[in-house]
């Protein structure tokens, strides 16, 4: 079987991991909902949110043996990647979702900006 090809991602990605997102679009169980960024995925343009987009797998028990330890079974539950257009960064100073602007500081440096408070992100 022939995998597909996928294009890499090819728009600007300005998510960080520990970065406090709001997801925007998606699941209705999943629309509004806050988390922190686990892993990015900056090839494919995605994002990993520690209790967002929750993925159900169905794990066998297995005999424990040396080269492979008891692992946990039954239902196990994971947070699976989503895109990024679907999350927006939430400011830590003002605690609103904002798109991010790219900024000079006084030494020189870009560094990320809210488009709201207009205050460093980092």
């Amino acid at each position: 079987m022939r995998r597909k090809f996928r294009a890499k991602y090819e728009g600007k990605f300005r998510l960080k991991k520990e970065d406090v997102v709001e997801v925007i679009a998606g699941r209705y169980e999943d629309k509004g909902k806050r988390g922190k960024i686990i892993e990015t995925i900056p090839d494919e343009g995605k994002v990993v949110v520690d209790g967002v987009n929750i993925a159900t797998k169905h794990q066998r028990p297995r005999r424990a043996t040396r080269a492979t330890p008891k692992t946990q079974t039954g239902l196990i539950h994971t947070p699976a990647p989503l895109s990024a257009a679907k999350v927006m960064l939430v400011c830590p100073k003002c605690s609103k979702t904002t798109r991010i602007s790219m900024g000079v500081t006084s030494d020189g440096t870009r560094s990320r900006r809210c488009t709201k408070c207009n205050e460093l992100i980092d």
